[in-house]
């Protein structure tokens, strides 16, 4: 950066770190204050930049094409990247490198919230002060926020920091996005452990390819201060491997007994049992050996559990720290058991991704059901190339697959479904599919479908509380409307 660019933005730094605001929105912008023009407002930035100026605007930060109109009384801080600024603006008005709390960032496509709650008991019985930032909420003690993206906006971001350092906060696990990385919502941001527990079909819309996806979530471990951080990976994952492959400072963890590549140390787990009471694990690290009983069902839950462990080894917990994991009975929407007066086997979960699915069915069909119904959909506005093999998904590893909407947002459910049919009619002879593009109405005809012995798993919007038509959030609870068809349908 040329000196005179430099000596400006060092002197906007120090206002900032003396309580000048930050604005990316220009309709919030007050006289005085500083207002960064995000590079994504793309055709629209002549427009905000003007809206900025009028309601007098004093700093603009801006890429190196920007300029000022003539006469402008602002002055304008030219920087190389602007969403690493504003990251580094937000650090300096939240004084986020002078908070003494550790930051663990987990990321991944599937598993993450389960994760981070693990790790909240986990560290929590450790005698820490936990927050945690997820899908399902922003939340330490003392303070719940309803969680409108898993990794908020860089500013908001930094404000919770400040806010939980306030209340005394110790330890802040976070799940971490891909986009959230690429878009550098973490920037100015320091962690201290980061896991990437596996990767599979999601955002491809977003991201393009497996390939650009992949190296969105690596910014985690190759791009973020604290070279020191501990890294850790799933070498049971394709991805999680290849990471460890290029980081030999990673630890690995496996349930299927991957080899350590070289220069990797491995936390090693062995599955000993996988019932309908929960899973049973062993441990090895480092000559250590300890033994597990989880609640948890499932094989996935399984390498959530590993995973977990290799963080709280990361920092600095021993084998019979873990034994703080066994009570953990499930995070709301995540193979979530509905309770019911009539003793049906119901669980709602959030899985939305083929993978995800193929999870969770496989839990399912461990436990030795007569029958898998499973409703499901797929959103809109998100990537069109996971509807069919959802759809195989379902199919494959269900007696009944009743096809509905999730959130349609500004695309035709009808449409939707018509694109996970395809992977549908893979399915054996024999399945039975039903469509009802109604949610509410797909969950009646499920639930007056179950037998003795069957399971319902009503999967993809998990613990949300909405059904999103367009851009208006609708009143749905999958959990609430399974106990509603329930009174309805069964007599």
């Amino acid at each position: 950066m040329p000196a005179a660019r430099k000596a400006r933005w060092n002197e906007l730094l120090a206002l900032v770190g003396r309580g000048l605001m930050v604005r990316t929105d220009s309709r919030e912008v007050r006289p005085g204050e500083v207002f960064v023009l995000m590079p994504s407002t793309g055709e629209r930035s002549p427009a905000f930049l003007a809206d900025a100026l009028a309601r007098g605007a004093a700093w603009v930060v801006a890429g190196p094409d920007a300029a000022l109109p003539q006469g402008s009384a602002a002055k304008l801080a030219v920087v190389p990247d602007v969403p690493e600024a504003l990251g580094l603006l937000a650090a300096k008005y939240f004084r986020t490198r002078e908070q003494a709390m550790q930051v663990v960032a987990v990321t991944g496509t599937n598993g993450k919230t389960t994760i981070t709650y693990l790790l909240e008991g986990l560290l929590a019985a450790a005698g820490r002060k936990v927050g945690v930032l997820g899908t399902v909420a922003y939340r330490w003690p003392g303070t719940r926020i309803e969680a409108n993206l898993t990794t908020p906006g860089c500013w908001r971001l930094h404000g919770l920091f400040a806010q939980m350092s306030k209340d005394g906060v110790d330890t802040v696990v976070m799940e971490t996005s891909s986009h959230a990385l690429h878009q550098k919502r973490v920037a100015g941001l320091e962690f201290d452990v980061s896991v990437l527990i596996n990767l599979t079909q999601d955002h491809l819309d977003y991201h393009g390819n497996f390939e650009d996806y992949y190296q969105a979530k690596k910014l985690l471990f190759s791009s973020y201060p604290r070279a020191d951080k501990f890294k850790a990976a799933n070498a049971d994952d394709a991805y999680g491997r290849r990471l460890l492959l290029e980081l030999p400072d990673a630890v690995g963890f496996t349930l299927a007994g991957a080899a350590a590549p070289a220069g990797n140390r491995m936390l090693k787990g062995s599955l000993v049992s996988c019932t309908g009471k929960g899973v049973s694990l062993r441990m090895e690290f480092e000559g250590k050996c300890w033994s597990l009983e989880s609640g948890l069902v499932g094989a996935h839950n399984a390498s959530n559990l590993m995973a977990a462990q290799a963080v709280g080894l990361g920092l600095g917990l021993g084998p019979a720290d873990m034994q703080a994991l066994a009570p953990f009975t499930g995070v709301p929407g995540r193979l979530e058991r509905v309770a019911n007066g009539r003793n049906l086997d119901i669980f709602v979960d959030y899985a939305h991704t083929p993978d995800a699915l193929l999870n969770v069915l496989r839990a399912l069909r461990a436990l030795d059901f007569s029958r898998v119904i499973t409703v499901f959909g797929c959103g809109g506005d998100r990537d069109r190339t996971k509807r069919p093999l959802m759809g195989r998904a379902v199919a494959g590893l269900s007696d009944v697959a009743v096809l509905t909407s999730d959130n349609p947002r500004h695309e035709d459910p009808l449409a939707i479904m018509a694109d996970v049919r395809p992977g549908l009619a893979d399915g054996p002879e024999g399945l039975l599919v039903i469509e009802e593009p109604d949610r509410f109405a797909a969950l009646r005809q499920a639930v007056g479908m179950i037998r003795p012995g069957d399971v319902l798993l009503v999967a993809g919007k998990g613990h949300e509380d909405y059904q999103q038509v367009g851009d208006v959030k609708h009143p749905f609870s999958d959990v609430e409307a399974v106990g509603r068809a329930i009174r309805e349908v069964l007599p």
